[in-house]
């Protein structure tokens, strides 16, 4: 199994899973032009591609999906609310096949097993998802205001944890750009995880098979990738579990190397 960033911030968040032979999207909130550079960048040809997974309908997760889906001929996979509120932001998204899950309910993609949980986010139906493929599993966690018994839960025990990690909470107290109640959003148990959130969520949810966490969603101005991994790290204090900040944005020839992760067998 194999887990590729495409890119992970406020401006679009698309990750790509790749095993037996299969490969999905997760998220769509990049453009359609980034997407498809960096699918190249990473050596994916966009036919592969055999479905979309959305877990909720923000822009950064969707944003990207009408243009998308003129090169990608694949179904999009969502919950019924989700699919709404992306088919009424764009009527262009209203042609696209839609396969509707239920949250708490399983289903397979082919090779995939994905289980679908609710997550605490300030959306119509928000989902984290476990992904499994033969003994090797996904946990993903996008974006959370807090981390429930339910969410510990359905991550407990996977190889590898994408986990938000929004903000440091002294740098976004500090910060001068966003206005108290944009603050309030990202702190309430409905907004974003910090770095101290995502670390104990980290702890609470490792067992023996977790080898890789790879924290997301950090925010440009109110966090930085050292301080979220070394938080983690330290907090976790297990030196075979490998901590890594996915970037947010931006396209080099070590793009895909530093984020692409391959689980043990």
């Amino acid at each position: 199994m194999e887990l590729i960033v495409l890119g992970s911030g406020s401006s679009g968040n698309t990750a790509v899973l790749r095993a037996e032979g299969q490969t999905i999207l997760l998220d769509a909130g990049l453009s359609a032009r980034k997407t498809l550079q960096r699918l190249a960048l990473a050596g994916v040809d966009p036919g592969e591609i055999s479905a979309i997974l959305l877990t909720h309908e923000h822009g950064d997760h969707t944003g990207g999906l009408p243009v998308l889906l003129r090169s990608l001929q694949c179904p999009v996979y969502a919950t019924r609310l989700t699919a709404e509120e992306v088919r009424g932001q764009d009527g262009r998204n209203a042609t696209a096949d839609w396969r509707i899950f239920s949250t708490g309910g399983r289903f397979s993609l082919g090779a995939f097993e994905v289980t679908a949980f609710s997550v605490p986010h300030d959306a119509s139906d928000p989902v984290g998802f476990t992904i499994r493929c033969r003994s090797l599993s996904l946990g993903l966690l996008t974006d959370l205001g807090h981390a429930n018994h339910s969410v510990v839960h359905h991550v407990t025990g996977v190889d590898c944890l994408f986990i938000e990690a929004n903000h440091d909470e002294e740098l976004l107290r500090a910060d001068k750009k966003r206005p108290f109640s944009i603050k309030q959003r990202i702190m309430s148990p409905h907004g974003h995880l910090s770095n101290r959130a995502a670390a104990d969520l980290a702890v609470r949810a490792r067992t023996a098979t977790l080898r890789h966490v790879v924290l997301g969603h950090l925010s440009r101005d109110c966090n930085r990738p050292e301080l979220a991994a070394t938080l983690v790290s330290g907090a976790l204090n297990d030196s075979t579990v490998n901590v890594v900040c996915a970037p947010e944005d931006g396209i080099s020839e070590s793009f895909a190397a530093v984020v692409r992760l391959t689980l043990p067998a």
